[in-house]
């Protein structure tokens, strides 16, 4: 079985929420989808994306010349593959649109492995449970004031989440900032978990305090309070805090996170696949966390990850990121808070032919 042809598609879906920086307003998303087929009729499907959509067209143009580099390989040496697409592409060490792309393709010959030995992704990854929890992440934002926060935080509970993570760091004040925690926790509860998401914007000194004024609320943990590669800082942080520190989101492929567990800089690895470089190294790091008796959480795709997540025994939780779902034509099944998985094989999803006419 060889791979015989590719296809990838620019698509922008909207999305009703702005970035991080910005008033909610309707804006959007731009992904780069791609389908493998073999000489044998089988198919599998990935895509690349949440890049700055400045970046969509340079994208599609890696995606294309490394997916170009596949033609004629047996698509189950996934390992070899990667390895030989991350050499091209950085000649080792390989970041930015080049790993996003071969994280595409990395995921399109897991679906394709799948699809050809009619097992779906989370079992052939490792079969641990076929449900995992999972948060609503991408409506509750740093632009938002208690008000505001309370009442999508109760929709949100409403919607059936039994966790919710929300954005801080705008407020200059850490009085203001409390005081938003407090009203979104009045508003949903004892019982929901929260998380907090301060996308790198305190010093450490910062989030130690903050982090001493919210313990009373029960975080479930905090965020990325500061620079990604300050691991000595977030160290510090871990260890003056009860509440759990997450981050590694914004790591580069395999190798920084070492460093990471090594300076015990987290109590709670977090993996973007597009940055790891795929399913084959997200699952690397997430044995490599293991080693160290650390539970591992997704970032983004959970049409991707919540495959992964599920297949690991410290697999804790799945980022219910809602940008990339209209991708496909099935939607998530979520019951009592968990994301459940069904026994297609692959991935078990199919493209959305409707953006594929636009």
């Amino acid at each position: 079985m060889k791979i015989e042809t590719f296809t990838t598609q620019v698509v922008t879906l909207p999305r009703d929420v702005g970035a991080l920086d910005e008033a909610p307003e309707q804006v959007s998303t731009d992904f780069v989808t791609l389908r493998f087929k073999t000489d044998e009729g089988a198919e599998g499907i990935g895509y690349a994306g949440f890049a700055a959509p400045v970046m969509t067209k340079a994208l599609k143009e890696a995606l294309d010349a490394l997916a170009a580099e596949v033609i004629g390989l047996d698509p189950l040496r996934i390992e070899a593959i990667g390895e030989k697409l991350l050499e091209i592409g950085g000649r080792g060490a390989a970041a930015g649109l080049v790993t996003r792309a071969v994280s595409a393709i990395d995921v399109a010959l897991w679906d394709l492995k799948g699809k050809v030995t009619g097992q779906p992704l989370w079992k052939l990854l490792g079969g641990y449970r076929n449900r995992v929890p999972a948060y609503a992440s991408g409506h509750l934002w740093r632009t938002y004031d208690a008000d505001a926060l309370a009442e999508k935080g109760a929709e949100l509970v409403e919607q059936g989440f039994l966790a919710m993570k929300f954005r801080m760091g705008a407020e200059g004040s850490n009085a203001v900032e409390a005081e938003r925690m407090h009203a979104l926790r009045d508003a949903v509860g004892d019982e929901t978990d929260i998380m907090v998401d301060i996308n790198q914007g305190w010093d450490v000194n910062r989030s130690i305090a903050m982090g001493r004024e919210m313990e009373g609320c029960g975080l479930y943990w905090l965020e990325d309070p500061v620079n990604y590669e300050d691991f000595d800082g977030l160290a510090r942080i871990a260890d003056a805090l009860d509440t759990p520190i997450a981050a590694g989101e914004y790591l580069w492929g395999v190798a920084p996170f070492r460093s990471f567990l090594e300076r015990r800089s987290v109590d709670i690895v977090m993996v973007d696949i597009m940055r790891v470089g795929g399913l084959t190294q997200w699952m690397k790091v997430a044995h490599m966390a293991q080693a160290w008796n650390l539970p591992v959480v997704s970032h983004l795709a959970p049409d991707i990850l919540a495959p992964a997540v599920a297949a690991l025994p410290n697999g804790l939780m799945v980022e219910h990121m809602p940008w990339s779902l209209p991708l496909f034509r099935e939607e998530l099944q979520i019951e009592n808070g968990e994301i459940v998985l069904s026994d297609a094989p692959g991935l078990g999803l199919e493209f959305d032919e409707r953006w594929s006419a636009a």
